[in-house]
């Protein structure tokens, strides 16, 4: 049984994080008097820093660019972590470290909200680490085909084996395509700030679709804002942030990411709330 009570995002940079906000907003509907704070760690030192942790630690959440390290660090991991090798939760257990990636499913159930269940089709901008677990969550909603637009077609491979585990065709598309295949959903699953040349903008604008970008702290990107110029729906990374952390507070109180809280409906009422005031992973 976890006794400790502290925990803490990861991450480098990190003081734009929203998540003690979103935890903090958690933890006061719970009653738990928690700790949850920001820590400036580079790839580097993660093994050191990890080390140094004393039973006072209950768990971790870890963004970029700690989430290779963390799944290195995992003595046992979830399906999910497993299929992207990227962990962003550790729950810090006598027995050993579980990891956990709930990326997957903040992505799955954003995308819920805004009325997609089921899609066969869809794109994703970019081939990262978040691209792969983009790729798993559509492959959760039923998606078969999924054209992946990235600057080097070699940057792919991994996602189109990472398909083959899926059953998902991965095709791989130059960002300076002419054209591009109308499809319901597109994934941009780039770097916040990241730079893409108008005429690729307009291709992907012109392709149409609910544009889920997964980036929040400089919003409007440049698709984004070609996509609502347009008329198009366009959404942030806001809605895959709340729920990714949503699926940590499950794995920090119950250990298991699978099972709702009691009065989770409140829990994350809250922390929608919270989200309203700061606009800031």
């Amino acid at each position: 049984m976890l006794t400790g009570t502290r925990l803490a995002v990861w991450g480098d940079p990190i003081a734009h994080s929203l998540s003690p906000v979103l935890h903090g907003a958690a933890y006061r509907v719970l009653g738990l008097d928690w700790t949850y704070e920001r820590r400036q760690v580079p790839e580097s030192l993660f093994d050191e820093f990890l080390a140094g942790l004393d039973e006072s630690w209950r768990g971790l959440s870890c963004t970029m660019p700690l989430k290779a390290a963390a799944f290195a660090a995992s003595a046992e991991r979830d399906r999910r972590a497993e299929l992207t090798g990227a962990v962003n939760t550790l729950l810090l257990e006598p027995a050993g470290i579980r990891g956990f990636n709930t990326d997957v499913g903040g992505i799955v159930r954003s995308l819920r909200e805004e009325g997609v269940d089921r899609v066969d089709d869809a794109r994703i901008v970019g081939a990262g680490a978040t691209a792969a677990s983009a790729l798993v969550a559509l492959a959760e909603l039923g998606a078969t085909h999924v054209e992946v637009v990235a600057r080097r077609p070699l940057a792919v491979a991994p996602l189109e084996e990472l398909g083959d585990r899926l059953g998902v065709v991965v095709l791989p598309v130059p960002f300076d395509a002419a054209g591009h295949a109308a499809m319901p959903v597109t994934i941009a699953a780039l770097p916040g700030g990241a730079r893409v040349a108008p005429a690729s903008v307009e291709a992907l604008r012109d392709a149409g679709g609910l544009l889920v970008d997964v980036v929040y702290g400089h919003w409007p990107t440049a698709l984004s804002a070609a996509w609502e110029d347009a008329g198009l729906r366009a959404v942030s990374g806001l809605g895959m942030l709340l729920h990714q952390a949503l699926l940590q507070v499950r794995v920090f109180v119950g250990g298991d990411v699978e099972a709702p809280l009691a009065g989770e409906d409140v829990i994350l009422a809250a922390m929608r709330e919270a989200l309203a005031g700061p606009v800031g992973g």
